[in-house]
């Protein structure tokens, strides 16, 4: 499959920043295991274009993907810039929850092992840990139909979001979002985590502890995930977002070519 990517000076300094974010996200998914062969999508609206969002050309394994050759597509399904086509179930996805949420800007789902696992559970996400309090109130539910040219089931899961920052799809996997890349990355992985270790516990036997509701509740409220503050650059997600960046720089750079 050729590539014919983009030329940096053809586009705003906004949208190549947007660009190796989200290139970057593609690579941290590659690192911590999150990718499922060419499958699973993570999008971004492009700045200054509020029905325009940036992914990953289909075909391409997550370790390929660079700032240049991520495609532009509409809401309709029109590519904009690019010249591989997208999956149609991301696209799907993807302007769904775009559209639902004009508040948000980034989109990451997921199907890995131990996210599919939970989405397959009926008591769903369980008070097993920090990770799963930090977030719990974030999350919502998705019953999972296939999304390809389906029209309601692209509204319902628009619906099924509503105000929330993170959904587990049933029998499916994870979806998180943010107005960022930090704060849509944080939220994945401490909803990933918070799986893996629920999925330890259950598969022990072990008798659980479930902490009081008191406990729950002090430790949601430091979440900044979808509060006023969560785009301090001096906040913990953009720190950690930096940090992640640096990594990744130390030890390949071609994510933003």
């Amino acid at each position: 499959m050729a590539s014919n990517p983009v030329v940096q000076h053809t586009i705003s300094p906004e949208e190549w920043a947007l660009r190796q974010d989200l290139a970057a996200c593609y690579r941290l998914f590659v690192k911590y295991g999150w990718t499922d062969l060419i499958f699973t999508h993570l999008s971004a609206r492009v700045p200054g274009e509020p029905y325009h969002y940036l992914i990953n050309p289909y075909g391409l394994l997550f370790q390929e993907i660079t700032a240049s050759n991520l495609i532009k597509v509409d809401f309709s399904g029109n590519v904009v810039s690019g010249d591989y086509p997208y999956n149609e179930a991301g696209h799907a996805i993807h302007s769904a929850v775009l559209k639902a949420r004009p508040d948000i800007n980034v989109a990451l789902h997921s199907h890995t092992r131990a996210g599919t696992a939970v989405s397959a559970m009926e008591c769903g996400l369980l008070s097993l840990s920090q990770q799963a309090n930090e977030i719990g109130n974030l999350v919502c539910y998705h019953r999972y139909d296939v999304a390809t040219d389906n029209d309601n089931e692209c509204a319902r899961l628009g619906e099924d979001l509503a105000d929330k920052w993170a959904m587990i799809m049933h029998n499916h996997g994870l979806l998180s979002v943010g107005r960022d890349m930090a704060e849509a990355f944080y939220l994945l992985y401490t909803l990933e985590n918070a799986c893996k270790i629920q999925v330890d516990v259950m598969a022990s036997g072990a008798e659980q502890i479930i902490p009081n509701q008191n406990a729950i509740t002090n430790v949601e409220q430091f979440s900044l995930v979808g509060k006023p503050n969560a785009g301090d650059p001096d906040g913990y997600l953009q720190r950690n977002w930096q940090a992640l960046i640096r990594m990744l720089d130390r030890e390949d750079q071609s994510f933003r070519q």
